[in-house]
């Protein structure tokens, strides 16, 4: 089986950051704090976090906050929660939380929960799972979770769970990885994972695994490799992981990477990107693959971390 790349991906990560006019930086201009979490976690995850200027990053981070408390994708673009919680995750990552008004982004992110307890992603007014898991990391991150109807917010969370199990964008939405595992997340980071049947949604879960070893997000879909994320940090918050054959997954991701210039892909022999390689490393880390930090399936970032901002070492 092959392995992985690791120096390839280190060199391959700090590269998509240094072409500024590369095809993929043009594309990702407005979500480049996404891209910046993904790429730094993903160098954390490898223990190569060093290898970048921290100050820099941070220094660019505050420059994209907004007088309203929220964060943008990029200088000069608007707020939004999406990018909120991944500038709190890098800071978190550099242990320089303390460079944040704590309470001018919780109260920003206050005030987008909305009277069911549903969150929107910014003043616009877009309502899905994802911005609840969202608003409810970066506050537990924050220890801020007091700023919002933290009961409200479970309820609206519950009201999106199907009849196979899974979670919806919105109540009746269809079951989805991604938005399971937004649901599955903010359960189990207020302690309310009793509202899942975890026999059915471990089921469903299972499976998103085909013949090739990957997952997919729902039926009838073809395996991404950002699934080993989703589908996986769901299993195990439920502990229902050893249903799937890990090994089979484990070579699925690692036969996604682009062996000469580092990178990962969806599946094999596509492109690789960004958003990939942090999802594929950050799913052998879930898989316990030697020789990389583990990661926290709840808050998506190295268990180090966590301990350091909720245990303080």
């Amino acid at each position: 089986m092959a392995e992985l790349a690791a120096d390839k991906h280190v060199k391959y990560i700090i590269s998509v950051e240094k072409r500024k006019d590369s095809f993929e930086n043009v594309v990702m201009e407005h979500l480049r704090m996404n891209g910046v979490y993904w790429g730094l976690t993903t160098l954390d995850l490898l223990g190569k976090l060093d290898a970048v200027d921290s100050q820099e990053v941070i220094q660019w981070i505050m420059e994209c906050q907004h007088e309203s408390g929220g964060f943008a994708g990029n200088v000069g673009h608007d707020p939004h929660i999406l990018y909120t919680l991944s500038a709190v995750q890098v800071l978190a990552l550099f242990d320089k939380l303390n460079v944040l008004d704590f309470d001018k982004v919780a109260n920003y992110i206050a005030g987008l929960q909305n009277d069911d307890g549903s969150f929107s992603g910014d003043v616009w007014g877009e309502v899905d799972t994802r911005f609840s898991y969202i608003a409810i990391c970066c506050l537990s991150l924050l220890h801020c979770l007091d700023k919002i109807n933290v009961e409200k917010a479970v309820n609206y969370i519950v009201s999106c769970k199907n009849v196979d199990g899974g979670f919806g964008c919105t109540p009746g939405g269809e079951s989805h990885a991604g938005q399971i595992f937004c649901c599955v997340g903010a359960l189990a980071l207020t302690g309310s994972l009793h509202h899942v049947d975890k026999d059915l949604l471990g089921w469903w879960l299972c499976e998103r695994q085909v013949k090739s070893g990957g997952l997919n997000g729902r039926p009838e879909k073809l395996p991404d490799v950002c699934y080993s994320w989703w589908v996986l940090s769901s299993l195990i918050m439920i502990d229902r992981v050893h249903w799937i054959n890990k090994d089979k997954l484990v070579k699925f991701i690692l036969n996604c990477q682009d062996i000469e210039n580092g990178g990962i892909s969806d599946r094999p022999d596509d492109a690789v990107d960004i958003f990939h390689t942090y999802f594929g490393v950050a799913g052998l880390s879930l898989l316990e693959y030697q020789g990389l930090k583990a990661i926290d399936p709840a808050y998506a970032l190295p268990v180090d971390v966590v301990n350091r901002i909720f245990i303080g070492r």
